[in-house]
């Protein structure tokens, strides 16, 4: 497979931008050489890069891509209120109209406000608990991703201890630990963010406990915190009406934002009747944030979703492709672990606790056009059907008929 186009727009891109490509589309983080760096197009589950490759995409944008690339419905909405404008001085109509659908569609949510990335609002969402409480202090769970601001970012560059003066983090679903740090900062926790089960990069998903989430839920109502639940990368994958409830969790405060809109930028809150006063208090603007595509394209695609019953199709194509994929582990004598929710499944070689086999193996799935990513959750597309599966599965196994370091 050639990446001679790739290769080169790199080249161009590292002499005017800071890394060439940053953040976590970055090279780096997946297989450098092995995949493209740069994409040119897309249609239903399958996506080419600028050398002409075409490849059964398990990453969907890293999430936003539930119903598939170009989706006629989404795009038809999205195209119908761009005709009329962007970016006005004021919201369109579509802003109530999405706000509405949410509080309708989701059991706890009383209000919603919306902006373009998941990170927008779960900074946000900390501000709100700090002001409804008056309390500084905020829990996470150790090695999740809420973002790229200071309080949360994995990376390291550009930090002081000040930052996380005020953030506490614990294992996930280990009760005593978090039970710890109640008891540690009593009368000083303004809230709890935590994502519906825990998806760190370089590292199995796990799911939670239902100890856990009862936990959760009893010492967030004891201490009069908000529980945050970060719903970014989960929402609208697992159920119709979000992940909380899937697991149990009762949240305050919910963020939503990748599988939203299918890839139109656009993030929302949504937020529980007794905190809304509080919320109209902290701070929330953006001079893109009302832009009405966006806004269509996400009532377009929450209709699909219910309609459709997204989150069922997901699942039984994800449990086609583990339960092939696993197969073919054992055929090839090679053992895979496999771990988080068929529709958000990450699988990896065992053993492997430099990755370097794992990176081999998708490295010789890229080669054969499909994408998966080595170090990263995978997402199956509504747009597959179980031909794609196993056409995607033939591929694999001729990719891992080549020998892992």
């Amino acid at each position: 497979m050639n990446f001679d186009q790739s290769n080169a727009l790199f080249r161009r891109a590292a002499a005017v931008i800071p890394g060439g490509i940053y953040g976590h589309t970055t090279p780096a983080a997946t297989i450098p050489g092995s995949v493209p760096y740069f994409a040119a197009s897309g249609s239903g589950c399958r996506y080419t890069d600028v050398d002409g490759n075409t490849f059964i995409d398990f990453m969907g944008g890293y999430g936003p891509m539930i119903l598939g690339y170009h989706h006629p419905e989404v795009e038809a909405a999205a195209n119908a209120a761009r005709q009329l404008g962007a970016a006005f001085n004021h919201p369109t109509s579509l802003l109530v109209e999405l706000a509405e659908k949410l509080t309708q569609r989701i059991d706890f949510a009383d209000w919603a406000v919306f902006a373009k990335n998941g990170a927008d609002l779960t900074n946000w969402s900390i501000m709100v608990a700090r002001e409804v409480t008056q309390r500084p202090k905020i829990l996470k769970i150790r090695g999740a991703y809420h973002g790229t601001a200071a309080w949360c970012t994995p990376g390291h560059g550009g930090l002081i201890p000040s930052d996380r003066a005020d953030i506490a983090d614990f294992p996930f679903n280990d009760i005593p630990a978090l039970e710890a740090l109640f008891k540690t900062h009593r009368g000083q926790i303004a809230g709890l963010i935590l994502t519906p089960f825990h998806h760190p990069a370089f590292a199995d998903s796990v799911l939670p406990t239902p100890e856990f989430v009862a936990a959760c839920n009893r010492l967030c109502r004891e201490h009069g915190a908000l529980q945050i639940l970060d719903d970014v990368r989960c929402g609208f994958r697992l159920t119709t009406d979000g992940s909380h409830s899937l697991y149990g969790y009762k949240p305050d405060l919910a963020i939503y934002c990748k599988a939203l809109a299918n890839g139109h930028p656009i993030s929302a809150c949504v937020g529980r009747a007794p905190h809304k006063a509080a919320a109209s208090r902290v701070f929330l603007t953006g001079s893109y944030w009302s832009d009405p595509a966006p806004m269509a394209a996400a009532l377009a695609t929450l209709d699909i979703i219910a309609r459709d019953n997204i989150p069922q199709k997901l699942t039984a194509l994800g449990e086609r492709f583990v339960t092939g994929f696993l197969s073919l582990g054992q055929k090839h004598g090679i053992a895979l672990v496999s771990s988080g929710p068929a529709s958000m499944p990450y699988i990896r070689v065992a053993d492997d606790p430099s990755f370097l086999r794992t990176q081999h193996l998708c490295a010789s799935a890229v080669a054969q056009g499909v994408f998966l990513h080595p170090h990263h959750n995978w997402f199956i597309s509504a747009a597959m059907t179980e031909t794609d599966i196993d056409d995607a599965l033939a591929r694999l196994d001729r990719a891992l008929s080549a020998p892992l370091p």
